[in-house]
């Protein structure tokens, strides 16, 4: 395995890239939104407020990631981190469970998908 930190990339390229093998994310919405359009699995590292529901979407309610879970003195260890990628890259329904929500989201926003006829609802109504 190989990994790479930096100081800024661009997320959705980097998502998009088929080496990419998993999203380690603190689950902040925008992100959540690029992770699930490119159909990646997720290590959830979440901070405050929305991110801690996010994360129990993710993990709990769409099975697409893990959560990590922090030691006696509130820290995720090197060897959580381990597990959960270990976890994470043996498990296939978390990968199928990614693919299928990428799928049914690019089918909501395309041309007759249910979040395209919304919009599309909203600007008429807007327009009246």
């Amino acid at each position: 395995m190989f990994g790479k930190i930096v100081n800024w990339a661009p997320q959705e390229e980097v998502l998009a890239h088929p080496s990419t093998g998993c999203f380690v994310s603190h689950c902040g919405w925008n992100s959540v939104m690029e992770g699930i359009s490119v159909g990646v699995p997720f290590l959830c590292w979440p901070c405050f407020a929305d991110q801690l529901y996010a994360q129990t979407c993710i993990c709990d309610a769409w099975k697409i990631g893990l959560k990590f879970e922090k030691d006696k003195d509130g820290l995720i260890v090197r060897q959580e981190i381990k597990t959960k990628i270990t976890e994470l890259f043996s498990s296939d329904s978390i990968k199928e469970n990614a693919l299928k929500l990428r799928d049914k989201a690019r089918e909501s926003v395309s041309e007759g998908g249910t979040s395209s006829r919304l919009i599309k609802s909203f600007i008429e109504q807007i327009k009246s």
